[in-house]
């Protein structure tokens, strides 16, 4: 397999490394806050690798030298989390972005769950309009609030450098360190912005506090100072460790649903996070339950992140050792016509859907992936009385129906996962059962996520397709 060189252009969006590419790495001597040769800490929080998902990392730290240096870049790697890269949107949308607009000379720090002996980072600048200055970046076991054990730090390195400047477009992948992550752990990723830096790759529904300091390189300190707290992700688009052997990933690939929205922060209880702990708890070989899912993201069209079809390549087909994804994704496409999120769109009809649906299932059987459907679950009242109502009504409730039957009985999927059977009320199906329900009447809560996780067949996923 080629590895990624860092001195190289970005000649191809997509390569047999998928999601990388060849991208070419700008060096610069930095000229505040970071000598050359400091290094960041830092962390971010998604489903991972399975034998922990949503809030597994790094749990026992091997100390064997105080150098922890760079390995040679051999071996085999797997993601083990995943936070997929979105746009700012303008004011003019309804959404507000809840992060700053740009942050100068300033760490931050996120949490995520991983597992591994050897740790590499995915960085992503694929919104920015300019180069991307990372000038340190450390990863460690993460402790209370912001703090990190410190004992666990290590500085990250970029083809040796300890600094980084990403073009427009593109991510880097950190050299790897060595560090053993037990599950049940967590891990912070620390980033030093030196320069001022919009903030125009993120992920907006991170549930996971990420931790904003005053200004300085605070990338290695055990007790970083918060200025202030976010809920998304900046800049960090994935986690890998080295691939133990049979290991598989598995994608999925939704909307807010899939991302975990309503679930309550900081604990790791979405859909994905729960049915990674079940497959950690049944044995066998290692599964990374990757989570794709975006908050209001649609198959057919852009807004919040761009369309399912645009983006299947970078988060499903690209990943090492992804044999098989679950496909959720369809109720916005619905829902959002004719409300102000979408107010001059025209609504696409069932077989706009569908045949989107049947795009995905071609190209995933094309890579020789398994891709599974998951019914869309009830909305009956979603965001009534809100500023969002319009949501549903019974049109929108026929559509959902035609194309759940389609899912269920098209045969076009490789497997079915009925979360529709297992949220809705039975006395009124196109209500989500009230023990689920967040409040808004579409999300469920942490019940509902674990219920919908639990009701998987596991023998589905833990078979090679």
């Amino acid at each position: 397999m080629h590895r990624v060189s860092y001195s190289e252009w970005a000649i191809l969006r997509y390569s047999p490394e998928p999601k990388f590419g060849r991208i070419s790495i700008l060096r610069k001597q930095l000229s505040r806050g970071v000598p050359l040769g400091c290094a960041l800490v830092s962390g971010s929080c998604h489903p991972s690798f399975l034998p922990v998902a949503a809030a597994v990392a790094l749990a026992a730290v091997s100390m064997a030298s105080p150098t922890y240096a760079q390995r040679a870049d051999t071996g085999d790697w797997i993601e083990t989390w995943t936070a997929s890269p979105q746009p700012i949107w303008d004011a003019e949308f309804f959404a507000p972005i809840n992060i700053p607009r740009s942050l100068r000379n300033q760490t931050v720090r996120q949490i995520a769950a991983v597992r591994g002996n050897h740790v590499r980072v995915v960085l992503s600048n694929e919104y920015g309009s300019k180069p991307l200055v990372i000038g340190a970046a450390h990863v460690a076991l993460a402790g209370s609030g912001a703090a990190i054990v410190a004992s666990s730090d290590r500085a990250l390195s970029f083809d040796g450098h300890p600094s980084v400047t990403i073009p427009p477009g593109a991510p880097v992948i950190s050299d790897p360190v060595d560090l053993t992550v037990a599950p049940l752990s967590k891990v912070a990723v620390s980033l030093f912005l030196p320069e001022q830096t919009p903030l125009t790759t993120f992920h907006w529904e991170g549930v996971q506090t990420a931790y904003i300091s005053p200004e300085g390189n605070f990338a290695g300190d055990a007790d970083m100072k918060a200025d202030s707290t976010i809920q998304s992700r900046l800049f960090l688009s994935g986690i890998m460790v080295d691939a133990p052997p049979n290991a598989r990933a598995l994608v999925t690939f939704g909307d807010s649903i899939t991302d975990g929205a309503t679930s309550t922060p900081d604990a790791n209880h979405r859909w994905p996070d729960e049915l990674a702990r079940r497959l950690v708890q049944a044995g066998g070989a290692p599964i990374a339950v990757l989570n794709e899912g975006i908050s209001g993201a649609r198959v057919l069209n852009d807004r919040m992140g761009v369309n399912a079809l645009a983006r299947f390549d970078r988060d499903v087909l690209s990943h090492p050792h992804a044999d098989t994804v679950i496909l959720m994704m369809g109720i916005n496409d619905i829902g959002w016509p004719n409300t102000i999120l979408a107010p001059h769109e025209v609504a696409p009809s069932v077989d706009d859907i569908i045949d989107g649906y049947k795009q995905l299932i071609a190209r995933a059987h094309l890579h020789g992936m398994r891709i599974i459907g998951a019914t869309l679950t009830p909305f009956e009242d979603t965001f009534k009385g809100k500023p969002l109502e319009g949501y549903y009504n019974t049109d929108k409730e026929q559509k959902r129906q035609a194309v759940n039957r389609w899912i269920r009985s098209s045969g076009a999927f490789d497997g079915v996962i009925d979360f529709d059977a297992v949220t809705r009320d039975p006395n009124r199906p196109a209500h989500i059962l009230a023990a689920f329900d967040s409040g808004d009447h579409l999300h469920p809560q942490d019940d509902g996520y674990k219920a919908m996780a639990d009701s998987i067949d596991l023998k589905m996923l833990t078979t090679r397709p």
